[in-house]
């Protein structure tokens, strides 16, 4: 027992003062521009306290309440976040898995036997039974630091799916938002061609009383009927786009295909908070899949040192301690006890590169998780950037749709005073009728895409997953 205690002592400090060979990680220099390209020439990037629109909660962004009843629906029962959950489990039991090499294996066991030997000969017959009772210990000392290296990456890509969770939540709440954002505009656009189609109607039943009684031609009615029919072609349209939009919903909330309850409508919709996008460094932070990509080639530095431990000798430990007796009253008395112990050292001599490809395979694998890294970077400045463009020209896009809209409505209205008053003919009535028609239906799309900006710009600050 006594050598037993002293093996056990001499293992742990051999492996306290074992080394971990392999590169230790040291944080890439990212290139971080000063500014966000695309601010407003009078805005700045932060207001000082570095507090960006990406901090702030999405019930917070998103004012409408059924927008926000239907995101929190989302992210109970989509199936994208709920298959993301299950990988953070694997990956912390494959962590548990990995972790465990570091410690020794113990195993117990019992067997009871019996033999009887029948009479040969002159031999006579006899019977004999053997009862066994042995704990068995294994330990291959991590003097490398192999398993914690393992260890290591395994935490890693741990950390890498929570990250990978993030992101899925922060796309979805970007989606179910967007997705909403254009199903509310479809609705407007159906409003409005069921309004128009109406107006349009009853101009019809005029031109045609006018026509009966000789006071206009069947060119100005057959006019007429094209606006009307130019409207109603509309309508089945977009309740076929608002009916698959609706399917598109409910698939994202994790149900099937079903109708989509309606809150404030597109123009209703309360403006978000003014904050700015913040410090082009915190983006690094706060965007999951930067965070994901960094775990990754964490994980891939790690598994260098997996693979240049294997240069080195494997040192094993030991150890069977137990009872043994040919009879079970005498198993735990007298000379029962048995115990063997041991250590190994096996030390690779020629594995034909084998050991040396699987070092070049790591680094190589850690320079592309590298570049991955940069590459996501940029990527994620590259769409702040078209975010916070698209959100200053698409309000400047709809400011000037406003104005075309009003300038084609007063148009309209023109050109029914003057065919009424006999100046013109039903053509310019025709003409002015389908620009204002259009006009309204281009004023809906540049609001729903001012609104899409925003919601693209939130989700590129990498916002949604707090």
């Amino acid at each position: 027992m006594n050598k037993s205690i002293a093996l056990g002592v001499l293992g742990c400090a051999i492996l306290s003062c074992g080394c971990t060979v392999g590169p230790n990680y040291k944080k890439p220099v990212a290139s971080v521009p000063a500014t966000y390209r695309g601010l407003a020439p009078d805005a700045t990037g932060s207001n000082g306290s570095g507090v960006s629109l990406g901090d702030e909660k999405w019930w917070d962004v998103f004012q409408d309440e059924q927008l926000r009843a239907l995101i929190r629906t989302a992210l109970q029962q989509n199936y994208d976040v709920r298959i993301a959950g299950t990988r953070i489990l694997a990956a912390q039991a494959q962590l548990g898995i990995t972790r465990a090499d570091q410690f020794p294996r113990v195993a117990g066991g019992a067997s009871l036997g019996d033999e009887r030997t029948a009479r040969t000969g002159a031999f006579r017959a006899f019977e004999s039974g053997v009862g066994q009772l042995n704990i068995t210990a294994a330990w291959e000392l991590d003097f490398w630091g192999k398993f914690r290296r393992a260890t290591e990456a395994a935490r890693a890509n741990l950390i890498a799916s929570e990250a990978a969770r993030q992101e899925v939540i922060v796309t979805l709440v970007a989606n179910v938002s967007a997705a909403y954002f254009q199903l509310r505009a479809l609705d407007l656009e159906l409003e409005i061609s069921q309004r128009t189609l109406g107006s349009r109607r009853e101009s019809l039943r005029l031109t045609q009383l006018l026509a009966d009684g000789g006071s206009t031609s069947m060119l100005d009615v057959r006019q007429a009927e094209q606006l009307v029919f130019t409207a109603a072609a509309e309508i089945p349209a977009l309740e076929q786009q608002i009916e698959q939009q609706e399917n598109l919903i409910s698939i994202l909330l994790g149900k099937n295909p079903d109708s989509v309850a309606r809150g404030q409508r597109l123009t209703e919709q309360p403006p978000p908070p003014n904050v700015p996008p913040g410090l082009t460094s915190s983006l690094l932070e706060r965007r999951p899949d930067i965070r994901d990509a960094e775990q990754q080639l964490i994980a891939a530095n790690a598994e260098i040192g997996v693979a240049r431990a294997a240069y080195f000798p494997q040192i094993s430990l030991s150890g069977t301690a137990g009872f043994q007796s040919d009879a079970l009253t005498n198993l735990f008395s007298g000379p029962a006890g048995a115990w063997t112990y041991g250590a190994s050292l096996t030390q690779p001599i020629f594995t034909a590169g084998r050991i040396r490809s699987n070092v070049r395979f790591a680094e190589a694998q850690q320079q592309g998780a590298l570049l991955f890294y940069e590459q996501t970077i940029q990527g994620a400045f590259r769409s702040v950037s078209d975010a916070l463009i698209a959100n200053r020209k698409s309000k400047e896009f709809r400011i000037q749709q406003e104005l075309l809209f009003q300038s084609a409505q007063d148009a309209a209205r023109l050109s029914h005073m003057r065919y009424n008053g006999g100046v013109t003919g039903y053509l310019e009535v025709l003409t002015n009728e389908t620009n204002a028609f259009a006009a309204e239906l281009e004023l809906v799309q540049a609001q729903l895409n001012e609104t899409l900006a925003l919601v693209q710009l939130y989700q590129s600050l990498g916002g949604g997953w707090q």
